[in-house]
């Protein structure tokens, strides 16, 4: 089998040539990537009174200087210009981030040089979250035209009744090449204080996703949505299993439940955050059935997915040698890069 690789010239699609055999007919297909990541406090070096980002200053804690604020630009637009190069030959087409600051870091980031020329645009809303860390969506203006954004709150409530205050859940729909998309950026309530005394709000984070992905099916026959986040919950957990009704087999997909691809992969012990020498893949894909049918002329499907941790991207030497290459690590500033793999899939189509 033979592949040759072509680059259409302004809409930068990626086409996928294979022939069959000799004499036969060959067949062509677009390739799109989706990427998700995890950037790690991309914070500016302001300090914002509404929002607890004190150590991330340059009187704070962190010592967050300028120089280290650049550095972290620079690294993690290096990061998002090779994901998925190898098969594209180009950066992904659509990007969901999380904890990020607000939307100064994200115009800083994609007019870096190193990602300048992709032309990305950028949806954001501010989220009432305690630290000021939000979600985000970039995405290639050439490629995907947002007809629809809204951001969708999640409400959370402490022991004593007061409110908890988390990020919200990015819904951003379009067409990506002429196909209808639509696309939920997540970054669901963390594990602090333990995991299972925090379940119960990533249990509502999950609610809250299916009630956004419930009324697009209401209003769209078999839409085509992707969820994608750091869930802070592995693929097999009761928030993806019980309440999102995810499967890690696409034969076995029922009316109304969601692929989840990432499941095998953590099967096979595959993860994008490390601690105490136990792999968890909080970052994640999941999808609507209508994503998963044969490849056809009628629009993208999933073809596959991936954690992108090429070895620039690893600890190299010391006890967590092997582990994501951190901005921070045990309080002191290391000039990684962040604490979680990214993860990237390919829609593809005739």
């Amino acid at each position: 089998m033979k592949y040759t690789f072509t680059i259409l010239k302004n809409i930068l699609v990626f086409i996928f040539v294979v022939y069959t055999g000799y004499g036969q007919e060959k067949n062509k297909y677009a390739v799109r990537t989706i990427a998700f990541y995890n950037v790690e406090n991309l914070f500016d070096i302001k300090n914002d009174s509404l929002t607890r980002d004190d150590d991330r200053t340059p009187s704070g804690k962190d010592n967050w200087t300028l120089d280290r604020y650049n550095t972290k630009i620079k690294n993690t637009s290096k990061v998002l210009s090779q994901i998925g190069f190898k098969v594209t030959n180009t950066s992904p087409d659509i990007i969901g981030l999380c904890e990020i600051e607000n939307l100064q870091v994200l115009k800083d980031l994609v007019n870096h040089p190193n990602i300048k020329n992709k032309n990305y645009g950028i949806i954001h809303f501010d989220s009432p979250d305690e630290r000021g860390i939000d979600v985000a969506l970039l995405y290639k203006k050439d490629v995907f035209i947002p007809d629809s954004f809204n951001s969708h709150r999640l409400l959370l409530f402490n022991e004593e009744g007061y409110r908890d205050y988390t990020r919200d859940q990015l819904v951003v729909s379009g067409l990506l090449d002429s196909d209808k998309i639509h696309f939920i950026v997540n970054h669901w309530p963390s594990r602090s204080g333990g995991a299972a005394r925090s379940k119960p709000n990533r249990l509502q984070a999950a609610k809250l996703n299916k009630r956004i992905i419930d009324s697009i099916s209401k209003i769209e026959v078999d839409p085509k949505i992707i969820s994608m986040g750091d869930l802070n919950d592995d693929p097999i957990d009761d928030s993806l299993k019980k309440i999102l009704r995810t499967k890690g087999k696409k034969k076995k997909l029922e009316d109304g439940e969601l692929y989840n691809p990432m499941e095998k992969l953590f099967k096979k012990g595959i993860g994008t955050l490390a601690y105490r020498d136990k792999w968890n893949l909080f970052d994640q894909f999941f999808m609507t059935k209508s994503l998963t049918n044969s490849i056809s002329s009628n629009g993208y499907t999933f073809w596959k997915t991936g954690v992108y941790n090429p070895s620039f991207l690893l600890t190299q030497t010391g006890k967590y040698k092997g582990y994501p290459y951190r901005t921070y690590a045990g309080g002191s500033y290391a000039g990684g890069y962040s604490d979680h793999f990214p993860v990237y899939m390919y829609l593809i189509k005739k």
